[in-house]
């Protein structure tokens, strides 16, 4: 089907309910009635039935009208829709004899397609002056309609007239009509409206989905560039300054290496040493890449090989202590070890320290993580290469925990971290 045939009702089940209405009225077009005027009123002066065209036109166009709403129109369009099925609806009443019983399923079509069109007010008005028709017709129902639009009483008087039909009787159950036809409209009301209400529900869900998703991409683009830059940090800072001092030492070989071989050999060496650290530092940087640092280790065994090996490329002797009783979910563990990777390599970096102690404890349904150092401590507001702080106080605030940060010159550095629910 071309994309332009396509319907844009916004609840297919409500238009196949119309349909199936309007299905049923179809039907009953075909199905023979006596020839009396009370059942069938198109009943020529030869004695043939004559075939409405005239309601089947109205039912057909009344279902075709419900493949294209006016949804994202104007709102005069939309009123004009609005009263384009209402005549549908009074065309039937007008054409007379039984065909004026589907006005009812008819006018109703018209109320749901008006609750799909318009806010809560107008949808009150248009069911208003749905329920003034129906009462208008309920009042005028003893009566018949002419197609010219002339009224005037049955020909022959019904069967019930002549069995003492009480006009208190004939009132009740006009009365009964009038309120259980208002009832209908209600629950027409409240039921799509609860639908609405559900379909723009989910429509702002997937909204808020999609902005979560765009949020997320953007969060994860960041923190690849800040892993990005804090390792272009490092290698500039590690490597690139042992490459540079190194190239200068070599130099300093060339230029020593046929007048004083002792001075060469000395900056030789001094280059080789260069070299040494150059190469630990890409090994450490290589190291604290690793998706998966922990690989099936326990916080405590993955917390005792890292400061066994912080010990032996950078001879600072570390003090572990870990006292936990409850399990700690995954995804804390791996935060942890990694803001005890970047407090360790802050130290060796930055600090001059000859000891770290490194404590992780639990209290109160939560975790502290202690790291402090016997370094020559800075400034906290002064410090202009905190990038490393930076983002374990990032990391810490990313899982719901508080950091906090202690230091003074020559005083060393104490960094405490508090996590929140450890237990997986």
């Amino acid at each position: 089907m071309p994309r332009r045939y396509r319907s844009n009702h916004p609840f297919r089940l409500l238009l196949y309910l119309e349909w199936i209405l309007l299905g049923i009225a179809l039907l009953t077009l075909f199905v023979p009635f006596p020839r009396h005027p009370f059942f069938w009123p198109h009943v020529s002066p030869g004695g043939g039935i004559k075939f409405p065209f005239g309601v089947f036109f109205s039912i057909m166009f009344l279902g075709g009208l419900g493949l294209k709403l006016p949804i994202s129109r104007s709102r005069i369009l939309q009123w004009l829709y609005t009263c384009i099925g209402l005549g549908l609806c009074w065309s039937t009443v007008l054409m007379g004899g039984r065909f004026r019983e589907y006005f009812i399923p008819m006018l109703l079509i018209v109320v749901i397609r008006a609750c799909l069109l318009f806010p809560w007010k107008q949808r009150l008005l248009v069911a208003a002056v749905a329920y003034g028709s129906f009462l208008i017709r309920l009042m005028t129902g003893v009566q018949r309609i002419h197609p010219l639009g002339v009224s005037r009483r049955l020909g022959p008087p019904p069967p019930w007239r002549g069995r003492g039909l009480s006009q208190e009787l004939l009132a009740s159950l006009q009365l009964r009509s009038a309120l259980l036809f208002g009832l209908v409209l209600v629950f027409v009301l409240l039921m799509v409206g609860a639908l609405l209400t559900e379909h723009r529900s989910r429509a702002e869900l997937a909204a808020a989905n999609h902005r979560l998703r765009q949020y997320a991409l953007m969060i994860e683009n960041q923190a690849t560039l800040q892993e990005r830059t804090r390792i272009a940090r490092e290698m500039h800072d590690s490597v690139g300054h042992a490459l540079t001092a190194q190239s200068i030492q070599l130099e300093n070989v060339a230029l020593w290496v046929m007048q004083d071989g002792d001075k060469a050999s000395e900056h030789l060496a001094k280059a080789r040493s260069l070299g040494k650290d150059a190469l630990q530092s890409v090994r450490q940087t290589v190291a604290a890449l690793r998706h998966h640092p922990l690989q099936g280790l326990s916080l405590s065994q993955a917390l005792t090989k890292l400061t066994q090996d912080f010990e032996r490329t950078t001879s600072i002797q570390v003090k572990l202590a870990i006292r936990l009783e409850t399990p700690v979910a995954k995804e804390i563990t791996a935060a942890i070890y990694r803001l005890v990777q970047e407090a360790l390599t802050n130290a060796s970096k930055h600090s001059d320290a000859t000891q770290v102690t490194v404590e992780v404890m639990e209290q109160e349904k939560g975790l502290i993580l202690s790291i402090a150092d016997n370094g020559k401590g800075f400034l906290p507001e002064q410090n202009t290469t905190g990038f490393g702080l930076q983002g374990m106080q990032e990391r810490t605030e990313a899982l719901g925990g508080l950091f906090e940060l202690d230091s003074a010159p020559k005083k060393g550095c104490h960094i405490q971290i508090k996590i929140p629910q450890l237990g997986e």
